[in-house]
């Protein structure tokens, strides 16, 4: 792991880890799942999905992975472990990388996964050095999407594929409505610190304008859905040891999934935008 000076992380995703071993999977995927069946454990779900990144990226083995907004490691020692791949993680949260240095340890992946603390708008990644990029769920946090693509594409091998999920408001219509509520505003003040949700077609125009060519784009909303169902049913089972450990903790995470939920298919959908480099 490589540290770097930073301004200070969001305040959500630098909390204690065992907040999140509460509620997540075992692999601790704070994203999307995909339900292949109607029995597919949440575990299983976010393995499906793992595998469809993979999928979605035309991974054959041993490419160099970039993934901005690593999380708790899951899909960069999903994709080292599976297909060999030499995966750099960047997250701002300092605690997400020591969880994850310890992962791949345990799982001796040390010669294939590093991280660093690091913001994606400072961040300067080798310039045409990867086969594949991911941001998922991370362009939320950043300022400037147009930004965000060039940069990507500036990372990409000629080829090289870029994989972006997001949750996204239906049309820019009801981004003017719904932006500045009480539940927004909940979730973006006090459970981020900091995002900006957006139609698909600010994420498609910016990507485009990167020049990016776009070749699938996935609704993926049933499936976030059924997610959070899951991640808010183990969180009513603990949300009082979180209270505990800090101040209406569980309470406040309670509140802001079932904000979540309540919009997707009326205010709010989830996609997974995939483009290639490919000039």
């Amino acid at each position: 792991m490589t540290a770097t000076a930073i301004p200070a992380t969001n305040q959500h995703y630098d909390q204690d880890p065992d907040v999140f071993a509460r509620f997540l999977d075992p692999l601790r995927k704070y994203s999307s799942g995909l339900f292949e069946s109607p029995d597919d454990t949440l575990e299983q779900a976010q393995r499906n999905k793992l595998a469809f990144v993979a999928r979605e990226l035309d991974l054959s083995g041993g490419e160099r992975v970039l993934d901005v907004g690593c999380g708790w490691g899951a899909l960069i020692t999903f994709m080292a472990a599976e297909y060999g791949c030499r995966t750099v993680g960047i997250s701002p949260a300092a605690r997400q990388h020591d969880y994850i240095a310890k992962r791949v340890e345990e799982l001796g992946l040390g010669e294939l996964v590093r991280t660093e603390v690091a913001s994606f708008e400072t961040y300067q990644p080798d310039e045409g050095g990867y086969d594949a990029v991911t941001l998922l769920g991370s362009i939320v946090h950043m300022a400037n999407p147009r930004a965000v693509f060039t940069k990507a594409r500036k990372a990409l091998r000629r080829g090289g594929r870029l994989y972006v999920s997001e949750s996204c408001f239906r049309n820019q219509a009801l981004r003017e409505s719904f932006d500045t509520r009480p539940g927004t505003e909940f979730v973006r003040s006090s459970i981020f610190g900091s995002g900006d949700l957006r139609p698909l077609s600010e994420l498609v125009e910016a990507a485009e304008d990167a020049g990016f060519s776009i070749k699938a784009v996935h609704d993926l909303t049933d499936h976030y859905k059924r997610t959070i169902e899951h991640w808010s049913e183990n969180l009513r089972a603990v949300h009082e040891p979180l209270n505990e450990l800090s101040t209406g903790l569980g309470d406040q995470l309670l509140h802001y999934l079932d904000i979540a939920n309540a919009g997707w298919g009326y205010t709010t959908k989830h996609y997974a935008l995939v483009c290639a480099n490919s000039r």
